[in-house]
């Protein structure tokens, strides 16, 4: 069952900026509380229900990026990372253990709602924020191994792939079926830009698709003309 606005948590050590945060969700209508620690998050986790997760990186204790690979094993959440920590490598292991989205503070608050908007419609299916949603589903064999950097396609044979070529297709594969646009995977590959310069997405795809060829590899992802990229077996 789905509700109009999601149930929100944030895990944030900073006082006032958790405050700030949870004054501004709720003033949006959604139902958010707010935890200072990875700890404290797991003793009111079995209280109160959730739909998406906002979570800093550097917490006391146990930090985020342990907090993102356990929720995603868990599955059922959507995860935002809202971190001071904008270096690549730092937003590829986020991306790669299961983050749906990785912002960088300061956060500007505005685009923090659309993107909450954005991964809300993804997760109930409606999928009108970021493209269209096809019918055809990839198969459940295809699989992405994180040890070994590469792509496996059903018959078990594997694509070596680059650090932002895995981080790519991390994003596609997760949401299956799921048309993304081009400025949506650049700002999720590359810190946000008000105009993304999408043509180095362009060029990740386009060095995919060439080693892909060369390999004799079939690539289950295709381009949507006009809307962007999708992960679907056709």
């Amino acid at each position: 069952m789905t509700t109009q606005t999601p149930r929100i948590a944030l895990i944030e050590d900073n006082d006032d900026l958790r405050e700030e945060l949870v004054f501004f969700l709720k003033s949006r209508g959604s139902d958010v509380w707010g935890a200072s620690s990875a700890e404290d998050f797991w003793k009111r986790l079995h209280r109160n229900a959730v739909d998406i997760v906002l979570v800093d990186l550097g917490l006391p204790g146990e930090d985020g990026f342990s907090v993102i690979e356990y929720l995603n094993e868990m599955s059922g959440f959507g995860l935002i990372v809202v971190s001071a920590r904008g270096g690549q490598p730092e937003r590829l292991r986020g991306l790669t253990l299961g983050a749906d989205i990785y912002m960088v503070k300061p956060v500007n608050f505005a685009r923090l709602a659309e993107e909450i908007d954005k991964l809300w419609a993804r997760i109930q299916g409606d999928g009108a924020s970021d493209g269209t949603a096809l019918d055809t589903a990839p198969p459940q064999k295809w699989s992405l191994d994180a040890s070994g950097s590469c792509l496996i396609d059903p018959a078990g044979k594997a694509l070596r792939l680059t650090a932002q070529e895995f981080a790519l297709l991390q994003i596609l594969y997760r949401n299956p079926s799921q048309v993304y646009a081009k400025e949506i995977l650049h700002d999720q590959l590359f810190e946000y830009d008000e105009h993304p310069e999408t043509h180095r997405v362009d060029v990740i795809l386009s060095r995919l698709r060439k080693k892909a060829r060369e390999q004799h590899f079939r690539l289950p992802i295709r381009a949507i003309f006009g809307k962007g990229v999708v992960f679907i077996d056709s």
